[in-house]
Parts: structure tokens; sequence; C-alpha cells
């Protein structure tokens, strides 16, 4: 695995990303050299001064070394800005975007393994982190790292022994931030389970607070809550005494370097085998060598959870996808199971050798016990999951071999959680076909009794029903979701349970241009 791969997979970035990532360990490199040359310039200014060899034409020199100096610090500053500012963004963007096409073609079994706050936090928080990560402090660290050591070995050409003097302390440092890693890892692991199960408390109180109001069970809910709320504080606080242990320890010894240089320089200098022009050039350049990895080791903790939050979403970008053939080869539309096994994790039994037809143009039930695995045949007709054993086809197709994408173009699906978006009865309709027509869209919700409730609000169909539909009651809600499965005019509709509710009077037939489907109702026997 070359340097680029290794970027990608360490810091979850695309090829470019970690190409770009390059240039800023490059421009940070050159930045921090480039702010050595006043250090040399003004060496040598001490030397003519020192030998009384300052005329016109010298002080020329050092005006036009200054004048040199301020051009290139603005040249690689502004080179540094864009390769670790500027591209970082633009990479941040890709990253949203790479997380966003991988999860639509990633199982559903994968989103029943994470919590919805989960998923938010690495789209979201995890994405911004690692933006600010490296943009900020990877560049830096990384190319003061190699500044620095570039610098040290320049120092043995002036004098061995005053160059070990100052530079013994850089090994101990970097060893320290080496043996921090593992530990920091640990807490900051720590730290992040205890943040997604505040988030997750959080989450779950905003969706549950109506039930928790109707119980009474606010008060010790929130109890609870305030309980996670704290630890996350108290893990903070004892992430930080951690992290400062490490990075103070980091800090101190590379300021003893000064001490060393100091002392070592001033026993050379009494015992006369050292001038006067090169200590003082030591002393300089140690107050200054030091500065940029002292700065970079501050956001030690940032830069190693970094790598928490990129393994994160490397669960994400590098999880198996369903893929298949794009074009659909079925004739007709019977749906066979065929000796059908299917497992969660491997280790639940969920189905076991199920085998039925549900043929084209007939109503085909399944009834059974609440968690009876009807909703999971649903689930594997569609391939949201892959089986374990046996074949589901489609017209002959075989379902494991066809892309998810375009296999879905054979479905209309009524779920027993209606999902509404925040706009108009219209617009949520419309998600079943976006290229319907208004009339096509009041076809199928009149179809579904969409009209009884629709009509009679104040702007009509072009009412907003809240966020998931809160404006509208449960049967209102579960009928546009009826309407959209009709208005997709796909030859197959999957209807779960309650689903049935809007069906009762109506059996989808004459709408324009609707093909003739196979119906599958899922439901709970009762006595």
């Amino acid at each position: 695995m070359n340097l680029i791969e290794k970027l990608q997979h360490k810091y979850a970035l695309s090829e470019k990303g970690a190409k770009d990532m390059v240039k800023a360990f490059v421009s940070v490199t050159l930045s921090d050299i480039v702010l050595m040359i006043p250090v040399g310039l003004l060496y040598f200014l001490v030397g003519d001064c020192m030998k009384g060899n300052i005329g016109s034409g010298r002080a020329m020199f050092y005006v036009v070394g200054c004048l040199i100096c301020l051009v290139l610090i603005a040249v690689t500053t502004y080179i540094q800005y864009n390769a670790t500012y500027f591209s970082t963004y633009v990479e941040s963007g890709v990253r949203r975007t790479a997380l966003a096409e991988k999860l639509r073609k990633i199982p559903l079994s994968f989103f029943g393994k994470k919590d919805l706050s989960d998923l938010t936090s690495t789209i979201m928080a995890d994405c911004a982190y690692i933006e600010t990560a490296s943009s900020h402090w990877i560049p830096a660290l990384i190319g003061s790292m190699i500044s620095t050591c570039l610098v040290a070995v320049s120092l043995f050409f002036f004098d061995w022994r005053m160059a070990i003097a100052a530079l013994w302390v850089l090994p101990v440092a970097f060893l320290i931030v080496f043996f921090s890693r593992s530990v920091q890892h640990h807490i900051g692991s720590k730290q992040m389970d205890l943040k997604m199960a505040c988030a997750d408390g959080m989450q779950e109180c905003l969706e549950t607070v109506r039930d928790l109001r109707a119980n009474n069970a606010s008060t010790n809910y929130l109890k609870g809550l305030d309980g996670k709320i704290k630890a996350v504080e108290h893990h903070a606080i004892f992430n930080e005494l951690t992290t400062a242990a490490f990075v103070v320890s980091a800090q101190m010894i590379l300021k003893l370097g000064i001490a060393s240089v100091a002392l070592v320089g001033s026993v050379l200098l009494v015992d006369g085998s050292l001038d006067v022009l090169t200590f003082f050039m030591f002393l300089l350049l140690v107050s200054r060598l030091y500065d940029p990895l002292q700065m970079a080791l501050q956001n030690l903790a940032a830069i190693i959870s970094a790598d928490i939050n990129c393994g994160r979403m490397d669960e994400i970008l590098f999880h198996e996808t369903q893929n298949g053939d794009s074009h659909l080869s079925n004739v007709g539309n019977d749906i066979k199971f065929d000796h059908v096994g299917f497992t969660y994790n491997g280790e639940e039994t969920v189905l076991k050798d199920v085998s039925f037809t549900a043929k084209q143009g007939e109503v085909t039930a399944l009834i059974g016990p609440s968690g009876g695995g009807k909703t999971t045949v649903s689930r594997l007709a569609a391939r949201f999951w892959d089986i374990s054993a046996g074949k589901i086809t489609v017209g002959g197709m075989d379902v494991s071999k066809t892309d998810p994408e375009t296999l879905m173009s054979l479905y209309a699906i009524v779920f027993q959680d209606v999902t509404l978006f925040n706009n108009t009865i219209m617009e949520n309709i419309r998600i079943g076909r976006k290229d319907a027509t208004d009339e096509e869209v009041i076809a199928a919700a009149k179809l579904a009794h969409c009209d009884e409730f629709a009509e009679k609000l104040a702007n009509g169909w072009h009412t907003m029903i809240g966020e998931n539909g809160s404006e509208l009651s449960g049967g209102e809600r579960q009928r546009i979701s009826i309407a959209r499965a009709f208005l997709k005019d796909a030859p197959i509709i999957l209807l779960d349970a309650c689903a049935i509710i809007g069906l009762t009077r109506n059996k989808p037939s004459k709408i324009k241009g609707f093909k003739p489907v196979s119906l599958i109702f899922l439901t709970e026997n009762r006595q």
C-alpha cells in the first residue's frame, strides 16, 4: 500500500484528497523552513557587525534580504493556505457526497445495526471534525516534524557537539507523542461511546416526548439523560487532563533543549573550542527550531481523536455494497420464493426453507403472528437484505443478481411506519413519481381516499403537513403513503399490516396508465 492509499484509509479521503494532503504537508514544511531564513540573515548580520564589515553595500544586501524574506513568507503562506484550507473544504464536500452515495448502496441490514443519531453524527459531526483536523492540525504536525528534522540535520554542518545538545530532545518528545497514541485512542473511543449514548438519549427524548408526558415519565427519563450528559462532561475533563500530561511533558522536554544548548555552548566557549558567533547562532536557532512542533503538539489529542472519527467513516465507505445487473430481464412479475432462508447477523434465524409463489394479477396474503417474518419476506423480495439460502425470483429473474435500485422500479411499498416530509400533501404524494402531473397525483390520491381530508383543509392539496406529517392523523398519513404507491405505477405492490386501511373500499384498478398489479398483504392473524 503506497502513501496515497494509506492516507485514503487513515483519514477517509478520496484519491485527490490524499494527494492534496501530501501537498499540504509539503507547503507547511516549506513555510516553516522559510521562517528560518530570517534567523540565518540575522546570523550573518551579527557576524558582519562583529567584524566591522557594515558598509553601504552590505547594508543594501540586508535590506534586500529582508524584502526577499517578506516576499517568500507571503508566497509560502499563500500556498500553505490554499493547500491546507481551500483543498480541505473541497474534500469535505467530496467526503460527504461519497458517504451519501455509499449509503444508497449499503444493504439495509447495516442500518439495523446503527442508530440514526450515530449515522447523523458520522455524516455531520465527524466530517466537520475531520475537516478541521485536515486543515488546522494534521498538516501542521507533519509539516513541523519534517521541517524540524531537515533543519536539525543542517546543524551538524556547523558544530556536531552543539547539534547534539540542541537535538537530543526531539527523539524523546517524539517518543512521548508516539506512546501516547494507544492511551489516547482508548480514552477517545470511550469518549465517543459516551457521546453517542448521550446523542441517542436526546434524540429518543425528542421522538418520544408525547408518550413520556402521557405516562408522567418525563422526570425519570430526564434524570437518566442528565446522567449521560454528566458522564460525557466528566470523561471529557479526564481526557483533557490525560492529554495535557503527554503534551506538557513533550513541550517541557523541548524547552530543555534551549537550556542544554546554553550549558554546552558555555562550556565549549570557555574551553575555547567554540566561537561566540556560532554560540549565538545556536541560541538564536533553537529559540525558533522548536516553535512549530510545540504549537502542533497542543492539538495532539485532536489529531489522535481524528483516527476514531475516520474509523467511523471508513465503516461506511468500505462497507460491502449490493450490486447487480442494471437491466431487468424478468418475464412477468410472479414472485417466487424457493426454499429461502434468512438470518440476522449470521446468528438469529428468521426464515427457514420458505417456498411460495405470489402470482401476477392476484392478491397474496401472508398471515401470521407478530414477529413471524412477514415483513422480512417483503424486505427480501425487494432486496433490502440478501438471503442466506435459497433463491428469490421475479418473473424468473434472480433478485440477488439485480441492482437494488433497478429492482425497486418493479415495486411500490407501503410500510407500517409512514415517513412523510415537511411539504405539501401534493408533493408528498408526488414522491412516488416525480414527473407526475397534478392530475395524476390527485387521481392516485382519490383512489386512496386522500380527498376526504385534503379538500377540507384551508389550502387543500397544497397544505403543509409539518415534520413527518405531524399535522395529520395516523390514518391520513397512511393514506398518503398508499397514494404514493398507486402513483408509482409499479407492477407489484407490497402492503404491510395497517396499510390495508384505505384499500377496503377500492382495489387499485383503473387509473390511466396503471399496469396489472400483484398485491401482497402482510397482516397478523387475530382471534
